[in-house]
């Protein structure tokens, strides 16, 4: 299968230029899109995704964002070399990233009532201390 990747960039972008020279010196093929140039795409971009950074790539029909996707350029390439069409159609694919999704909101605050828990316990032995010691 072959790869076909755009990256959406913006001039004033330190990190895109950080990935395009990774992505050259990696020998992967690319076509850049300015955002400002091409802002109508670049709006619809956003609007799929719902997070307007740079660079965003995209490869065939998938996007990969900054933080999201990938942590730095060499995670990139490597999601690059990798790269597979999903066997699954987009329904499925979006009924399981729902399911992950619900899982990891989940966990997140379980991991923050956690931390509350304690910082409410800490708070109530330092207040004990203190009523003692008045």
């Amino acid at each position: 299968m072959n790869k076909k990747i755009a990256i959406y960039t913006s001039k004033t972008c330190q990190y895109c230029d950080q990935v395009k020279k990774s992505l050259t010196e990696s020998s992967i093929e690319f076509t850049e899109i300015d955002i400002i140039e091409y802002k109508d795409v670049w709006n619809n971009v956003k609007s799929l995704t719902a997070t307007p950074v740079t660079p965003t790539i995209k490869i065939n029909n998938e996007f990969l964002l900054p933080g999201r996707d990938f942590v730095n350029p060499q995670d990139l390439i490597e999601i690059i070399f990798n790269f597979k069409e999903s066997q699954y159609d987009e329904g499925r694919r979006t009924l399981e990233l729902v399911k992950t999704l619900n899982y990891n909101t989940f966990t997140a605050f379980n991991r923050l009532s956690a931390v509350l828990q304690q910082i409410e316990n800490k708070l109530n032995t330092k207040e004990n201390e203190h009523k003692s010691t008045s």
